[in-house]
């Protein structure tokens, strides 16, 4: 576990100490393969609701859903009527062959659903339409689903966002989750190129540090965050909440207090520059369009004048809008491969909350999350000229927060954003449980694999 008040700043561009545990989410006790033609219960489909890491999400969640119901999975269907207006979908976002190549030993996947004849002509298996529950437990899958699966040899689940619980008491389940968040989905080789121009430009001129500012339309609509917004905004933004949540009466001091508000742009730069940073640092923003134009940007800017987008910084137009998946995707790339990575929004910004768990996953770098409740009163003093003291009352908030170390996960922290301890291992181990597979463990699963094949054969 490292705490603020374990490092210097300076350190904090270096990865955080392992304390010896390393990244596996490789099988730890047997695992059969996955059923072959003659032997699955039926074909899964599902549609992916809402952002590309919502979506994420529930890809994950879906082949964890066909796993247990020894089911095939039919390449999942990604939303093209969200937000994102992006009709890329899968396969104009993911590379396939890798992910279906990467899940080989763990679920079955399509294409489609198969053909069938039916008096005398073909057509596509039609798939019984189901809604799940939020949160669906593991019981809900392997038999209402189940059922139905049986009786029409196809379903289809939708909207599939949040639909299968995230605490599951099998860490070999959850271990597969990991492997399909962190090894199966591969964005496709332009994305991922355009990725690594951006990153290779940024650190030829040193480190460089990420940050996800969640300052849109969309978010401070869904917060009830307004007040600080001239009267025409306001009326923008509660137009769109309107339109978009469910009623609810919600009052701006009280939201802030509990920390629901995202940090303003100000915020950002006066927590930085309170723990430390000088006017050098190298930022990285990944955003969408701010809402209340550059005026909230002129003072972060002010602190910080070394920043950079995937539009300023990138090797041209990266599809139709950055608005779209792909942009996100580039982001996403980018804070993941940053020295830093700060989110000033981790509430239900499945974005965020993504790369936390992935950073963690992928060597324990730094990651910087402020705790907005506990700077809410800080912030708010300052706002009425009550500045006494004010970096060092940040630094005192900061302090207790964790910045990229192994640390117990603790409700209601989502297993997507911490994955330790069931997706990681360690060589010399008190608990046997903890203990890293085989070097070999893929070959095992490749020759049971094999004797499958054979057998079907």
């Amino acid at each position: 576990m490292l705490l603020f008040k374990d490092v210097d700043v300076n350190k904090l561009w270096r990865t955080a100490n392992s304390n010896g545990w390393r990244a596996s989410s490789a099988p730890r006790s047997y695992w059969p393969p996955p059923p072959t033609e003659s032997e699955t219960n039926g074909y899964l489909r599902v549609r992916c609701n809402g952002g590309l890491n919502q979506q994420r999400t529930a890809i994950c969640n879906a082949v964890v859903a066909a796993r247990i119901m020894n089911a095939t999975l039919v390449l999942p269907e990604l939303d093209t009527n969200s937000f994102w207006r992006d009709e890329s979908g899968f396969i104009g976002i993911y590379d396939v062959p890798h992910f279906i190549k990467t899940l080989k030993y763990d679920v079955r996947i399509a294409t489609s659903v198969p053909d069938i004849i039916t008096n005398g002509k073909t057509k596509k298996l039609k798939a019984y339409q189901i809604r799940p529950p939020r949160d669906a437990p593991v019981t809900w899958y392997t038999t209402v689903a189940l059922e139905k699966m049986k009786s029409y040899g196809a379903i289809y689940l939708t909207p599939f966002s949040h639909r299968l619980a995230e605490d599951i008491n099998d860490p070999e389940i959850q271990r597969l989750r990991c492997r399909v968040n962190y090894h199966a989905l591969r964005f496709k080789p332009n994305i991922m190129k355009t990725s690594s121009e951006i990153v290779n430009k940024l650190r030829s001129e040193g480190h460089f540090m990420s940050i996800h500012l969640r300052f849109e339309m969309d978010m401070l609509a869904f917060a009830g965050c307004i007040d600080i917004f001239t009267p025409q905004e306001q009326k923008i933004l509660i137009k769109y909440r309107k339109e978009n949540f469910a009623e609810k009466e919600l009052v701006y001091r009280e939201r802030r207090l509990i920390g629901k508000c995202p940090l303003t742009p100000e915020e950002v730069g006066l927590i930085l520059r309170a723990l430390g940073f000088d006017n050098t640092t190298h930022i990285y923003l990944a955003s969408g369009e701010l809402f209340g134009g550059k005026r909230f940007m002129r003072p972060f800017k002010a602190m910080f004048p070394r920043l950079e987008n995937h539009s300023s910084v990138g090797p041209g137009k990266l599809e139709e809008n950055t608005r779209g998946l792909a942009g996100s995707a580039v982001d996403y790339m980018v804070c993941l491969l940053s020295d830093i990575f700060m989110p000033t929004y981790d509430g239900p910004s499945n974005f965020a909350n993504n790369l936390i768990g992935h950073r963690l996953y992928y060597g324990f770098r730094t990651t910087i999350t402020p705790n907005r409740k506990a700077l809410a009163p800080i912030f708010m003093d300052r706002e009425v000229g009550s500045t006494a003291g004010f970096e060092e009352r940040v630094r005192q908030v900061m302090m207790k927060t964790y910045v990229g170390g192994p640390h117990k996960r603790i409700h209601p922290e989502p297993f997507y954003t911490n994955s330790w301890p069931e997706c990681f291992c360690q060589e010399n181990p008190r608990n046997h449980a903890d203990k890293c597979p085989p070097d070999n463990i893929y070959e095992v699963l490749e020759n049971q694999f094999r004797s499958e094949e054979n057998e079907e054969s």
